[in-house]
């Protein structure tokens, strides 16, 4: 029994065709869309590669982008293939292709849910890039006059001004590392060299944070030294008081800004995805109505639509059957009780002979 039958005539299905033609130039500029957002977020991973570590957090974009090219060629053809489909004389031309290329939409249609689900499930890798690329960034921010790496002190400065953050985690990642270069230390200086002296690796710690940490809107000049002493600076209290610099870690407002895009981003792509869908469902019923006319002979008359000719269970084990014999095709089957004469031939000595002779008994 064909799952969902719709009775169509002459006119219905010339309507259907127009409409679906319709779609289909809609959905070009779904696929330009598609493209359009996977090169964005492309750009914006791009712009800030330098505080993230390699891994595969491009492959959302990558997909995107693919998914979108394919969408413009599908449906560029699946409107012209509509487009012929209200001339029954026209679609005897795509009778054979119609199928093989509903298939097609079908799987492609799949790739953009596998696109907009992977918009969701990327947050995991993107936070440990971030983690990995900023700890990194943040090491080697002194090391402003070292080839490859003296960009890496504005691109943190810029990244913690423009999302304003501080540090990996929070400001104390400041705290751990030497991020003042050696070549502005005075290294006359007793109290210098008694901090260098104090830690086991001879890295210059301090309690202070770069400018760029500081929150513009306190109104309180920026403290970006001495952050845990109290007695450094008046009228101040390092446990109680709100410090004037940002609180956020950089993983954590870079983490929110790109998992706000994806979600956006998925959000466009699942309503594509049903939008495809639909019109894949429409093209479906257009192919089914225009081959039982063509079987009918009657072209002018009324024939029956449908999404599947039998139920979802028999074409499920018709579809399995198919796959389950296709590495059948070559093998040689036998007769029950019977075994091909050419196969377990024995071999044959030609050098020896072990006929065995009877004598002839002599004559009386």
């Amino acid at each position: 029994m064909a799952v969902l039958k719709v009775k169509f005539t002459k006119t219905k299905r010339d309507k259907l065709a127009q409409i679906l033609w319709i779609l289909n130039w809609v959905s070009v500029v779904s696929g330009i869309i598609l493209f359009s957002l996977g090169l964005f977020l492309k750009i914006e991973i791009k712009k800030r590669n330098e505080v993230m570590a390699k891994g595969d957090i491009n492959s959302v974009p990558n997909m995107l982008i693919s998914v979108g090219v394919i969408a413009c060629i599908i449906n560029f053809l699946g409107g012209k293939i509509c487009y012929d489909c209200s001339d029954a004389n026209k679609f005897s031309r795509w009778k054979l292709v119609m199928l093989p290329y509903i298939v097609c939409t079908f799987c492609f249609t799949f790739c953009i849910l596998v696109g907009a689900l992977m918009c969701y499930t990327m947050r995991n890798e993107l936070e440990e890039s971030l983690y990995l690329g900023l700890r990194d960034a943040i090491k080697f921010y002194k090391d402003t006059d070292i080839p490859g790496r003296c960009f890496l002190k504005k691109t943190v400065d810029l990244l913690q001004i423009g999302f304003r953050c501080c540090g990996n985690n929070g400001f104390r990642d400041w705290f751990e590392i030497q991020w003042v270069s050696a070549r502005y230390l005075n290294m006359a200086s007793k109290e210098i060299l008694d901090r260098l002296k104090s830690n086991v690796d001879g890295k210059f710690l301090v309690d202070g944070v770069p400018f760029s940490c500081c929150n513009p809107s306190s109104p309180r000049p920026c403290i970006q030294y001495q952050l845990t002493n109290n007695s450094a600076h008046y009228n101040y209290d390092f446990l109680t008081e709100e410090l004037n610099i940002w609180m956020k870690g950089c993983r954590e407002a870079l983490l929110d800004y790109y998992t706000a895009i994806m979600r956006y981003i998925g959000i466009a792509a699942l309503l594509i995805w049903l939008f495809e869908l639909s019109v894949l469902i429409g093209v479906r019923y257009l192919q089914t109505a225009m081959k039982n006319v063509l079987l009918l002979g009657d072209l002018e008359g009324e024939s029956d639509g449908w999404l599947l000719e039998n139920s979802f269970v028999e074409t499920a084990k018709y579809n399995i059957n198919i796959i389950k014999n296709l590495g059948k095709a070559n093998q040689i089957s036998t007769v029950s009780g019977m075994n091909d004469p050419n196969i377990n031939i024995q071999n044959t000595d030609c050098d020896k002979t072990n006929i065995t002779t009877k004598s002839i008994p002599a004559a009386r």
